[in-house]
């Protein structure tokens, strides 16, 4: 967008402590659920959003479905697409965290909880695990698990980096969200090369939306609705 020389705002939600700087100019945190949205969307004068948002930030993509058909501006996701097993994968589909949590019941298991910070301590219930836990900032107090183990660092990762850190903890099992694309995708060749199990968790629901999967169809879809007045 700054590229092409459209005017924009980039938002993000607030939970990195220190994002990536953008050639747009940025705004961090929320906006008072739907009617805040709806309330900025008309002050601001927004005439068309892009919901580039996680996967699994089903609050915010479920707000912006609702504000933008309330404040009549319309809107389009940039999505990733989920990732599929293919052969050598051995993937245990949840339908949601507190799945994931069910499927660690039993025996003593090296855990990676590849699943970011906001949802370790759904994982108290179950303490008898090892927890290999990667995280973008380092935490400001210790994890709430009682046998855990941090590291502190933002992808894309490899294939061979996250080979060696799986192998190295002895890992057993890893937990993942679906949340598509390659910067995370590793851990989950990684699992593959190691004959790992998998426990997959799926996205949330979102209400129906126009959806792409690429930055070239968002442009197109921008110059598209700029020709129509749209």
């Amino acid at each position: 967008m700054a590229t092409a020389g459209i005017d924009g705002v980039y938002s993000y939600a607030g939970r990195t402590a220190a994002p990536r700087e953008q050639p747009l100019p940025l705004r961090v945190g929320g906006f008072g659920g739907i009617d805040g949205l709806t309330t900025y969307l008309r002050a601001e004068a927004i005439t068309h959003i892009i919901d580039a948002t996680h996967p699994f930030a089903a609050g915010m993509s479920t707000n912006a479905v609702a504000a933008a058909g309330q404040a009549g501006v319309p809107l389009i996701a940039l999505e990733r697409a989920p990732w599929r097993p293919g052969a050598g994968d051995e993937w245990h589909s949840v339908a949601d965290m507190a799945g994931a949590v069910a499927a660690l019941g039993g025996p003593r298991r090296h855990v990676f909880l590849a699943i970011g910070r906001q949802h370790v301590a759904d994982f108290a219930g179950h303490p008898q695990h090892r927890y290999l836990l990667r995280f973008v900032d380092a935490p400001e107090g210790p994890p709430p698990l009682p046998d855990a183990e941090v590291v502190v660092d933002r992808g894309p990762f490899t294939l061979a980096g996250d080979q060696a850190l799986m192998a190295t903890r002895s890992i057993d099992v890893v937990v993942a969200k679906n949340a598509g694309g390659e910067g995370a995708r590793a851990k989950l060749d990684a699992a593959r090369a190691l004959g790992l199990p998998v426990i997959m968790i799926e996205r949330p629901a979102i209400p129906p939306r126009p959806a792409v999967e690429s930055v070239g169809a968002v442009m197109d879809w921008l110059a598209h609705s700029a020709d129509l007045g749209v």
